[in-house]
């Protein structure tokens, strides 16, 4: 059998990252104004710091302004929640990313619902998810986002189609799949307590992993022919899926990385510039 073909989101993230700069470039044309984006870390986690320090880096190079607040570890939810609050009121700042995890003393919910709306860039509220789950205007969660895109730009049709979703965050797996229904895909949760997974696995046409688990899913259990997302990123660069295995009976696949990570960071910084002429009016 035929190995399946990769689905780059590097070069696709390179192209919608090229739109992005070229509207960020005309919106402060027009306006006088740059689009910013305020991340916000609590904490110093090596991994979560070296997120920030890319996605500053991009953005620098899209033409957005950054403006970053660290909090240290010990900041409380009441801390959390009123500088979130203050961006949100700040009319120079037009997108708001809070890098999680923030801890386990945190309320990560009630910092999100900080967050206002029209400034949730990284479609994180209660409002985000019900628009997207509404189909209304508003933004997307940008890994769920992004994956959609890497689908359309691969010409997956989803009407009608199997997806079963492994994973059920707030952030990934549940958005996702409420991404998939609206395009007509009948849509499986599966999660750490489904019974017989490979099962559920076995029957579907496009696999999204989101779990956090590396290589829970594996190549045996691939329909073939099926399209193959994995939103996993674990220790050593593996995702939730057997690569090697998968590749042998998958009809597309991400690579790990290159794939869904890419579209990730160029979905956040679209939304960024998009929630910024919004709130020009421009």
């Amino acid at each position: 059998m035929t190995q399946a073909r990769l689905m780059d989101g590097t070069a696709v993230a390179r192209r919608i990252v090229g739109d992005t700069t070229e509207k960020a470039g005309g919106l402060t044309a027009r306006t006088g104004t740059a689009p910013c984006l305020a991340t916000v870390l609590v904490g110093e986690d090596p991994a979560s710091v070296t997120y920030v320090r890319m996605k500053q880096n991009r953005c620098r190079k899209a033409g957005i302004e950054s403006r970053h607040v660290a909090l240290p570890a010990t900041t409380t939810t009441e801390e959390l929640v009123r500088a979130l609050r203050e961006l949100s009121a700040d009319p120079a700042v037009h997108g708001i990313l809070l890098q999680h995890p923030v801890g386990d003393h945190i309320d990560e919910r009630a910092a999100f619902e900080a967050i206002a709306p029209e400034k949730d860039v990284d479609g994180v509220t209660f409002a985000s998810f019900a628009t997207m789950s509404f189909g209304l205007p508003g933004f997307v969660s940008c890994t769920p986002g992004g994956i959609l895109r890497l689908l359309d730009e691969y010409g997956v049709g989803l009407a009608g189609k199997r997806a079963v979703v492994v994973g059920r965050s707030a952030i990934l797996g549940k958005p996702v799949g409420m991404l998939l229904l609206a395009r007509d895909a009948t849509v499986t949760y599966c999660h750490s307590r489904t019974a017989d997974l490979s099962a559920a696995v076995r029957e579907a046409d496009v696999v999204v992993a989101a779990v956090g688990r590396p290589r829970l899913i594996r190549g045996q259990d691939i329909k073939p022919g099926a399209v193959v997302i994995d939103a996993g990123y674990n220790p050593g660069n593996v995702g939730d899926v057997d690569f090697g295995s998968a590749v042998e009976r998958a009809s597309l696949i991400t690579p790990v990385p290159g794939g869904v990570g890419p579209m990730t960071i160029a979905t956040l910084l679209e939304q960024t510039v998009a929630a910024a002429a919004r709130q020009l009016g421009a």
